[in-house]
């Protein structure tokens, strides 16, 4: 079972930003970085605030990772220390996940569709 274990917890006031380091036990290879952010959310129960994962880590030979998140409260702040890079790419992931959201629902739509002109042919060539 897939535990977090918090190695730190800062609030950095010179930069306004809380930094958590955490382990996170069982799950080597197996966290994406958008997964790591929904469960760091969750317990440390930070719903509206802005949570960036800066680094995970795996070790060779371990089902560790080991995580930096930083935690702002305001989003012009974080966008104004942190590289732009980072949300270019925090938004081309949100795109791709928004497409695989989108393509699992179109999927059985286009299963109806594709078995509808089946019987229409089927139909004609009764007629006929």
């Amino acid at each position: 079972m897939p535990m977090i274990e918090t190695v730190s917890d800062v609030s950095n006031s010179f930069l306004s930003r809380r930094e958590i380091t955490c382990n996170f036990r069982g799950l080597g290879g197996k966290l994406k970085k958008s997964e790591a952010v929904d469960m760091i959310t969750k317990e440390f129960s930070l719903d509206g605030k802005m949570v960036i994962a800066m680094n995970l880590k795996n070790q060779t030979g371990k089902v560790d990772i080991f995580g930096i998140f930083y935690i702002y409260d305001d989003e012009n702040l974080a966008k104004k220390q942190i590289n732009p890079i980072v949300f270019e790419r925090l938004e081309r992931q949100k795109k791709k996940e928004v497409k695989a959201e989108e393509a699992k629902t179109d999927a059985p739509a286009e299963e109806a569709k594709t078995d509808a002109p089946a019987e229409e042919a089927k139909a004609g060539e009764k007629i006929e």
